[in-house]
């Protein structure tokens, strides 16, 4: 028998499978469970259990929710010829926390990784070509990796040819930087990206 009971040790292991979070952070996080009231550890269980079973994707835009049709594509007030299209649901959050976007967003499912074996057909991109016509504004919001880049391309191609603008998120110096530790390749794009005054 270990010193550490078995229900800790799986609490732990099953912890330590989040993304960001090592065994030191995971065994915190259980002792943090452990002494707090059993309330919280019983809130913290349904959570868990109703996030699994009411959370679906939306059946527009791909994005997280409880309905079939997600808030930001009901909402009546967000411009539908401006469309966000990013990789994973999780992105939505990002943007929508800034209250800056007031158009709709896409969820490609993830991006073109012909090494991963992921090509257009395992990417959401037929609804996408549903949801546009003429005039509308694709903007391309995929991470600036080799495979954001690759989809990014691949997508302005795609729609140029059906008469939409398609622009990239700009990229360049961090607010707050400091010009000494920026690396090569984002000073080069801030350079190539720069804006009037």
């Amino acid at each position: 028998m270990g010193i550490i009971p078995d229900s800790v040790n799986r609490l732990i292991e099953e912890l330590a499978r989040f993304p960001g979070i090592g065994h030191k952070t995971a065994r915190r996080l259980t002792f943090h469970i452990l002494g707090a009231p059993e309330k919280n550890a019983t809130d913290l269980a349904r959570a868990v259990i109703d996030i699994k079973a009411k959370i679906r994707f939306c059946t527009i835009c791909g994005g997280i929710t409880e309905d079939d049709v997600c808030g930001v594509c009901q909402d009546t007030k967000r411009d539908p010829r401006l469309i966000c299209v990013v990789e994973e649901p999780a992105d939505i959050y990002t943007f929508e926390r800034t209250n800056s976007f007031s158009g709709l967003y896409h969820v490609l499912g993830g991006v073109l990784s012909p090494l991963d074996g992921v090509g257009p057909d395992e990417l959401n991109v037929d609804s996408l070509l549903e949801r546009v016509s003429d005039g509308c504004e694709i903007i391309v919001a995929t991470n600036p990796s080799v495979e954001g880049e690759t989809t990014a391309l691949y997508l302005a191609k795609l729609f140029n040819e059906r008469g939409c603008t398609v622009t990239r998120l700009a990229r360049g110096l961090p607010v707050g930087g400091d010009l000494e530790y920026i690396d090569d390749a984002t000073l080069i794009r801030a350079i190539e990206g720069r804006t009037s005054l």
